[in-house]
């Protein structure tokens, strides 16, 4: 699954730490993410990195 976190982020000026404790999640697992060596992050993941990033689910994970 192709995703946007990283673009998103970098235009929003945040970190993957700040992205990390606004989400709950490690700074390892959103750097997998981004890096796509994790690739099946469960809904509820989506829809707490999107509302983070403010930004629709589909646009940040590329959903058709």
């Amino acid at each position: 699954m192709k995703n946007r976190i990283k673009e998103i982020r970098d235009k929003k000026g945040i970190t993957q730490t700040d992205l990390a404790q606004l989400t709950g999640l490690s700074v390892g697992y959103i750097c997998h993410l981004e890096r796509g060596s994790r690739t099946n992050p469960s809904y509820n993941t989506m829809v707490i990195i999107s509302k983070a990033l403010n930004a629709d689910v589909a646009v940040v994970f590329e959903l058709q």
